[in-house]
């Protein structure tokens, strides 16, 4: 799905820097996202998956899972903290992430996110906590 379509209140809509990355969403919930990233176009200048694109795809996939649990709840989610380990980079190849739920609660969310290469080998594990708040009137 594309910025540009309409989603039903729970389907992932693709934002403008996932579109340029070429992030494919594979599954989708608010216990588990999945999704891939192609590592070309997103190459530092050695010519190494960017760790900064790892890092935008971990923040992305669990923002999404905690999107979808916030609107079960009629609120929206919004990013509190992230933080990334870089185990190894990739020259080729396509990566996947996939967001796992360590905790679901009312006002914050905590996903765990594991970026491996195509072949499995662990690339980054990212940790990303997601503040619930009142939808905004209007």
């Amino acid at each position: 799905m594309t910025a540009t379509e309409t989603p039903e209140p729970w389907r992932i809509v693709l934002g403008e820097l996932d579109e340029k990355m070429g992030v494919t969403v594979l599954e989708q919930s608010a216990q588990r996202v999945v999704a891939t990233m192609p590592v070309a176009g997103n190459r530092q200048s050695l010519g190494l998956l960017h760790g900064g694109a790892m890092v935008a795809l971990g923040e992305a996939v669990g923002s999404w899972a905690a999107v979808i649990h916030a609107s079960t709840m009629g609120k929206v989610a919004v990013g509190v903290d992230v933080n990334a380990t870089h185990h190894r980079s990739s020259t080729d190849g396509t990566v996947r992430a996939t967001a796992t739920a360590i905790q679901l609660g009312r006002s914050l969310t905590c996903h765990e996110v594991l970026i491996e290469h195509e072949d499995g080998t662990r690339l980054c594990t990212v940790r990303i906590t997601n503040f619930l708040k009142d939808r905004p009137a209007g």
